[in-house]
Order: structure tokens, then C-alpha cells, then sequence
């Protein structure tokens, strides 16, 4: 793919995100009990309410950001971008208006430009976190920012 991408590196030890919509809380804390041993390998992160929540109900130690709807999903974020998110577990509540949902929006969306592996139910959290990879280092690639801000800047 020449220059155009660069690899990264996602760490046998995952930095992993933590979120879930008001009514996804409790089957996210129960989904982190039952996955204890795995998770606590792992750097966990999550948004204010649901970090405090699994923290308290299940003993991993999770670093709260802000709640969701003060600026928490953006915090993760851009810990995206910074490279110290490598996975999102995110319990969405498909039923039910989010007033912050742009901000949602715009987490999925860096996850996905940044080739960030999100699971938004039990399923696909659960396949996820059985994955082979959840034990090794896994490559990815993504675009090579530098490069596309370099072109750009000399063509505007």
C-alpha cells in the first residue's frame, strides 16, 4: 500500500474502553464480572458513570473520564487519536434517544478511521474478547496522516 498507510501495533495488553448507555449498564457490568479474569490483564478505561459503576460492582480498576453527555465519549476520543485506546466495548441502547448521540457519533467515527475494533452488544463483545488476539500483539493499518496533511496543505 506504499506510503499512503502506516502499521500500528495494538499491545498484548489492550487499552480498553468501557461505555454504555444508561439502560446497557447493568448488562455491562454483569458482561465485565463474567469476563473478570480476561479484562483484568488489561488497561481499562471508561466514561464517568460507567467506569465508577464497574469499578465499584466488580473491583477492576477502571479510569473514569467524563460522562458520555459532558464530554467523556470525546475524551475517548481522543485517546483514540493519541494511540491509547485499542479497543471499545460500547453497550449502545439502540431503543432509547441519546441527547449527546453527534458525540457518539463522532467516537465511532475516529475508532473507525483509526481501525479501532468496537463491539456495541454482548455478541459482538463476547466474540471479541474470545478472539486469539485478545493474547498476542496485532498489527493494523491506517492512513498516514502525515502524508495526507502534507499533500493537502500543498494543494489548498
Amino acid at each position: 500500500m506504499g506510503d499512503n498507510f502506516i502499521t500500528l501495533t495494538i499491545g498484548k495488553q489492550k487499552n480498553i474502553a468501557l461505555i454504555a448507555h444508561d439502560n446497557k449498564k447493568a448488562d455491562l457490568i454483569a458482561w465485565c464480572e463474567t469476563n473478570k479474569e480476561i479484562l483484568k490483564n488489561h488497561f481499562l478505561c471508561g466514561t464517568g458513570t460507567t467506569a465508577r459503576m464497574i469499578t465499584d460492582r466488580t473491583g477492576l480498576p477502571v479510569r473514569g473520564y467524563n460522562s458520555g453527555p459532558l464530554g467523556g465519549d470525546q475524551q475517548i476520543g481522543a485517546k483514540i487519536v493519541e494511540g491509547k485506546v485499542d479497543f471499545i466495548i460500547f453497550f449502545s441502547d439502540p431503543l432509547t434517544a441519546q441527547p449527546h448521540d453527534p458525540d457518539v457519533k463522532a467516537l465511532l467515527r475516529i475508532a473507525q478511521v483509526y481501525d479501532i475494533p468496537i463491539a456495541n452488544n454482548r455478541a459482538s463483545a463476547d466474540f471479541m474478547i474470545k478472539s486469539q488476539y485478545m493474547n498476542e500483539e496485532y498489527e493494523h493499518e491506517i492512513i498516514n496522516f502525515q502524508k495526507n496533511i502534507k499533500e493537502r496543505s500543498q494543494t489548498l
